[in-house]
C-alpha cells in the first residue's frame, strides 16, 4: 500500500455497467483518487497473454475492450490467477491505486475483508434502471458492502452524490 495517502483504500463493487468506473472517475478528477479496474489490471498482468492468440488480440487494451463478449471467460481466468491467493489480484493493485474497481468473486472479497485490504466496500447501484449481471460473471451481494451509492437517477444526481461521499471521506481520513 502507499503511504501518504488522501483517501482510504476502497473498492467499488456492482453490476456490469451500473457506475463504478464513473464513480471512480469522479473521485479521481475532483479528489484525485488513484483508482484501477480489475479488467484493466488483468488484461495487463496476464489475460491478455492467455487470449490474444485465441482471439486476435495485438494489444493488452485491445483485450481489455472486449472483455464485455467474454465476462464468463474472464471471471474464470481471475478466479484461476487468484487461486493460491483470493487477494492476489487485489494486492497488485492496491501497490498503485487507491481504489480497486470493479471485483466480481465473493470469495475474492471475502478474502480481502479477512486480510482486511480495504477501509471502505462501496456498491454502486443501477438496479432499477439497468439489468442484473448473470452469477457466471458476478456473484458479489450487496451485503458485502459498508455502503451503497443510488445510481438510478440522472448523471448530474449521481455526480453529487459522488462529491458528497468523496467530500466525507477525505474529511474523516
Amino acid at each position: 500500500m502507499r503511504d501518504n495517502k488522501k483517501f482510504p483504500t476502497l473498492c467499488l463493487v456492482g453490476h456490469m455497467r451500473h457506475g463504478k468506473d464513473s464513480m471512480a472517475e469522479i473521485l479521481q478528477d475532483e479528489f484525485g483518487l488513484r483508482f484501477k479496474s480489475s479488467s484493466e489490471a488483468a488484461a495487463e498482468i496476464f489475460i491478455y497473454d492467455v487470449l490474444s492468440k485465441k482471439y486476435g488480440y495485438e494489444t493488452p487494451f485491445e483485450c481489455f475492450e472486449d472483455r464485455v463478449n467474454h465476462r464468463a471467460e474472464w471471471h474464470q481466468l481471475i478466479c484461476d490467477y487468484n487461486i493460491q491467493d483470493k487477494a492476489r489480484l487485489a494486492k497488485g493493485i492496491l501497490n498503485q491505486a487507491d481504489c480497486y474497481v470493479g471485483m466480481r468473486d465473493s470469495k475474492e472479497i471475502k478474502e480481502c475483508i479477512q486480510q482486511d485490504l480495504f477501509d471502505l466496500i462501496i456498491w454502486v447501484d443501477a438496479s432499477k434502471r439497468l439489468p442484473l449481471e448473470d452469477s457466471s460473471s458476478f456473484n458479489i451481494g450487496k451485503s458485502d458492502a459498508d455502503i451503497i451509492i443510488d445510481n438510478n437517477g440522472g448523471f448530474e444526481e449521481f455526480k453529487e452524490r459522488v462529491i458528497r461521499l468523496g467530500k466525507a471521506l477525505i474529511k474523516t481520513h
